[in-house]
């Protein structure tokens, strides 16, 4: 393994596969045909490959692993870097377990222009895989800006009615923020002599510095979280994309936000970071109540799970700020837990337009006497929205309340109510559509999922289960690289404070009862 680049065959592979996909040749329905099979192959072998990296990871160290580096601009100090640490790897893992997921979900839904659809979706996912691999800070913008031509390209062409519009508002937000990302780094760059990541953490900016940076990259990172109110791009971009558009829009996309704070501004930025954490909190929990209230309201269902979406990551983003293990815990095991969950919720709106061709709540009704295996399947993600125990949303949001009750409860307490919404809209959403009586006609002739549809809900519900029931695994590989970063914000931090905080151990069945 040590020998092996098998980031760069991770990172790279789907882009391989998308190039062959483009010399299909043939009428019609073999190219689609075949361009389907190739990225589905593609994606699950790229899969496959990211599971060796858990397989061999040391989760005893919080170094960086499997680096790969190559002089790239050696003039300039700028290199090839690749590596992946106890927090990345779970990101990484999370896009190629999804890819597969969203290919499958658009085998039938995506009828024109198949070749190009699934050429987007591979040259997409070596971006994002190229964002939570990078060690160096050009590389890094480069896959960061370099994957909104993609999604731009699945909303804007196979979107709704309003795909254009949809599609050139989430361009513009998110470029205009990167602006700001990009002066900053050249601003890094300037000052420290290097882009490479892991020497930049252990540099010393000044206190004044530091708060220029901060709000340069906050800039970028708020829009993509996305953070109140930087937001109003989200509803548009689910509402007019494809199924699979919304899947890994707000499985993966909407965690780069998150994973910048961890990566960048927490470490590299302590003081400023400590600083502004009042604002952060602050528009989380405004976020957190209004997305709630407004999610209430929605007629379209999709518009229903896009505002969700926003309210879950302030419980986010309140957690990765409040500089102690269970919440910055809590914040990385919510975002993967949004990540399955959310782009479960997605795949079920999926399901039932696919069959009526319409996402809108009344349109619905009783649709659990046709469909049953649907709705145990909608309420299992349901329940997991809503952080019901034994699902993988209960633990991330507890660790986070018990993260951020130590540093604010007034805050606690506001996002609290957040989750009390959160209960009450999507148990609204999920009785209109299921129960009640089944009066409408295009409904009688329902059916229920097939075995493709199935096949994809399995994986899903597995994982949300898994980690709900059983989260030590994941705490454990996540806990040494969290520990070093609350080392680097706060370099007098105690092995005794430490050890004190080791929430990860109460999740773990092996642990000593009189310990």
């Amino acid at each position: 393994m040590s020998d092996w680049p098998i980031l760069s065959t991770i990172t790279f592979l789907p882009l391989i596969g998308a190039a062959f996909i483009l010399f299909i040749r043939g009428d019609k329905e073999t190219v689609a045909r075949n361009a389907r099979h190739l990225a589905l192959w593609t994606s699950v072998v790229t899969f496959g490959l990211s599971l060796l990296l858990i397989a061999y990871f040391d989760i005893s160290t919080a170094d960086f692993q499997y680096v790969e580096s190559v002089p790239w601009l050696s003039d300039y100090n700028i290199g090839y870097h690749l590596g992946i640490d106890g927090i990345s790897i779970f990101f990484l893992l999370l896009t190629t377990f999804l890819i597969p997921i969203c290919i499958l979900a658009s085998w039938d839904a995506i009828k024109d222009r198949v070749r190009e659809f699934m050429v987007a979706f591979l040259v997409m996912e070596t971006l994002v895989v190229g964002v939570f691999s990078s060690l160096d800070f050009l590389m890094f913008y480069i896959f960061f800006e370099g994957l909104l031509i993609p999604m731009y390209l699945i909303i804007g062409i196979w979107g709704g009615s309003r795909r254009v519009y949809s599609a050139l508002k989430f361009f513009l937000y998110t470029l205009v923020g990167s602006v700001l990302f990009l002066i900053a780094i050249l601003w890094i760059y300037l000052e420290v002599g290097t882009t490479d990541i892991p020497t930049i953490m252990q540099y010393n900016f000044s206190p004044e510095v530091q708060i220029w940076l901060w709000l340069a990259m906050f800039a970028s990172f708020a829009v993509k979280v996305p953070m109140w109110p930087f937001h109003t791009w989200l509803p548009d971009a689910h509402v007019e994309a494809p199924t699979a558009g919304s899947v890994i829009l707000a499985g993966v996309l909407l965690k780069m936000g998150g994973y910048g704070f961890l990566r960048f501004s927490l470490p590299m930025l302590p003081e400023a970071s400590e600083f502004f954490t009042p604002l952060i909190f602050t528009l989380s929990a405004i976020g957190i109540i209004y997305t709630s209230l407004v999610a209430l309201m929605q007629k379209d269902m999709k518009k229903l799970i896009a505002y969700s979406s926003v309210a879950h990551m302030g419980i986010v983003t309140i957690g990765l700020f409040t500089f102690n293990q269970q919440g910055i815990e809590g914040g990385i095991f919510q975002m993967l837990s949004h990540g399955i969950v959310s782009a479960a919720l997605f795949l079920c709106v999926g399901v039932v337009y696919d069959r009526v061709h319409t996402r809108e709540i009344s349109a619905y009704g009783g649709v659990v006497g046709r469909m049953p295996v649907y709705a145990v399947t909608f309420l299992v993600f349901t329940l997991a929205s809503i952080g019901l125990p034994g699902t993988s949303g209960f633990i991330g949001e507890m660790l986070v309340f018990v993260g951020i009750f130590k540093v604010n409860t007034w805050i606690a307490l506001l996002a609290l109510t957040g989750i009390i919404l959160g209960a009450a809209y999507m148990l609204w959403l999920y009785r209109r559509i299921i129960f009640g009586e089944l009066t409408k006609e295009n409904l009688k002739s329902m059916r229920d999922m097939n075995w493709r549809e199935i096949s994809i809900f399995v994986p899903l519900i597995a994982l949300a289960l898994l980690m709900g029931i059983y989260p030590s695994p994941f705490l454990s590989v996540l806990h040494t690289s969290v520990e070093n970063l609350l080392i680097q914000i706060n370099p007098d931090t105690t092995t005794e404070v430490l050890s004190s905080i080791d929430i990860h151990s109460i999740f773990n069945p092996a642990t000593n009862i009189d310990k």
